[in-house]
């Protein structure tokens, strides 16, 4: 596949539209009650473990980054944030957070811990 640059039918993912369940019976059905589930056949599942095996030292991020990496949390970002901002107040510096509600992307958020 990487040789010829060309991915066969059966390799390709399928995302299939799964209901929420507290709102699926609840009120009528809109997109927003959904959610994706990627579904791939097992050929794709291998051909990129082999890839990430192969691969994985040239697929770094930096150490700011946290979404999607092995040991890294949201409690490592926040302290992160809280060292950041501690910092900058010490040294007398006006401080600006902005924080995003991620509660219609991931269902429940908690919100005192996001503060």
């Amino acid at each position: 596949m990487m040789n010829c640059c060309y991915v066969p039918d059966g390799v390709r993912y399928y995302i299939v539209p799964i209901p929420k369940p507290k709102e699926c019976f609840s009120k009528p059905l809109s997109s927003d009650h959904f959610r994706g589930i990627a579904i791939c056949q097992i050929l794709s599942k291998v051909f990129e473990y082999c890839l990430l095996d192969r691969y994985s030292s040239f697929l770094n991020t930096p150490d700011n980054k946290f979404g999607f990496k092995k040991g890294v949390g949201f409690n490592i970002a926040i302290r992160t944030v809280r060292y950041i901002t501690d910092s900058l107040i010490k040294d007398e510096n006006t401080v600006n957070i902005c924080s995003i509600d991620l509660s219609k992307a991931f269902d429940k958020v908690n919100h005192s811990a996001l503060y």
